[in-house]
């Protein structure tokens, strides 16, 4: 096991990494040699759809899984052909993987009892971490007389319990509802902030992936599209791909001319970064458009419209097709088939190449 100075600044390492199921060498790559690192401290998130990848990068950093090539390490050390006890490293799957016949204590205690750990000093350990996610006083329950959101806080007790060197979560708020999974994001990243720890965190869910991360990998048929903050991510994609999985957008065909503005119908559009001349593809996002009266901008008739409590959906017929509206303005709805004008705001805006 050797170490590596550069990788010993990071977390995890990958270097070229690919997986290929199977022996036949014409069998198509899982993942397809992509390189990354998770900076010691920092959380990074891997999102993309189902089929991208991302649970397999996750296994092969967990040693579930071995890489067909490239290299990985963690915390300085090359842990390509080691195990996953060999590692330091703890996973928290969708699942939770609680012991249903063990008590929450013994649950949260039971990787250190196999490590060798006396009973007594896991129970002390396990009451500890309990206590670090808010569950004092349930060490004798069972799982079964838990919630969903307080099962998964065992789950992460016994995740921390035994101080990994990274920390890996697989679609960990899946199987919560809306309410329980704003509360554990929050929790999540309270925790990793508060003592430090490295995190790879995989998702499908776009507002999860932004609401915990430093950064994220977006990945789509086992390579990565793009990497950055999510901020970054958010308000200038550079792809297609990624500007419509990124949360909801809507994506227009458009040209750019010489002096690198976008005409979109009626409108014209400055990109925040220089496109060539030619066929691009704009993104909007619903909060971007601003509904205004007609003959002012992109000629709109309400088509739909629902009311959410906090902003109105609409979706309007215009010569760009239907466009999908988000306002917040709830005091004054809009009548179905009312004539209105769209106009673009400065956030929510992106150009990119066609496809």
């Amino acid at each position: 096991m050797s170490a590596d100075p550069a990788a010993a600044q990071a977390g995890i390492v990958l270097q070229d990494i690919t997986k290929r199921y199977g022996d036949d060498p014409s069998a198509p790559l899982a993942v397809r040699g992509i390189s990354f690192e998770v900076p010691r401290g920092t959380l990074t998130t891997i999102l993309g759809p189902s089929g991208c990848g991302k649970t397999t990068t996750l296994r092969m950093i967990a040693g579930l899984e071995s890489p067909t090539s490239g290299r990985l390490w963690i915390a300085g050390q090359d842990v390509t052909h080691l195990g996953p006890a060999q590692r330091n490293v703890s996973m928290m799957f969708q699942s939770y993987a609680l012991f249903p016949h063990l008590n929450v204590a013994d649950n949260v205690g039971y990787g250190l009892r196999m490590s060798g750990e006396t009973r007594e000093r896991a129970r002390e350990r396990a009451a500890e971490a309990l206590r670090g996610v808010g569950l004092v006083g349930f060490d004798q329950r069972l799982p079964s007389e838990l919630s969903g959101g307080q099962q998964q806080r065992v789950a992460l007790a016994r995740a921390l319990v035994l101080e990994p060197a990274v920390l890996l979560f697989d679609e960990p708020l899946s199987n919560l509802d809306a309410r329980l999974r704003r509360e554990m994001r929050e929790e999540i990243r309270a925790l990793q902030q508060r003592l430090g720890l490295t995190v790879a965190y995989v998702t499908h869910d776009q507002s999860e992936a932004l609401a915990v991360s430093d950064h994220i990998i977006v990945m789509d048929q086992g390579l990565i599209a793009q990497r950055g903050t999510p901020q970054e991510l958010y308000e200038t994609p550079a792809s297609a791909f990624v500007a419509g999985f990124m949360g909801e957008a809507m994506l227009f065909a458009a040209e750019s001319d010489a002096a690198g503005s976008v005409q979109l119908g009626p409108l014209r559009i400055q990109p925040r970064r220089a496109v060539p001349a030619g066929r691009v593809k704009v993104a909007v996002r619903p909060e971007a458009w601003q509904v205004g009266p007609p003959g002012a901008g992109l000629a709109a008739r309400l088509q739909k419209r629902s009311y959410l409590g906090n902003c109105w959906e609409y979706t309007f017929e215009t010569e760009l097709g239907p466009v999908f509206v988000v306002s917040a303005d709830v005091g004054r709805p809009l009548a179905l088939g009312a004539d209105a004008g769209l106009a673009l705001g400065a956030h929510g805006v992106s150009v990119v190449q066609a496809d």
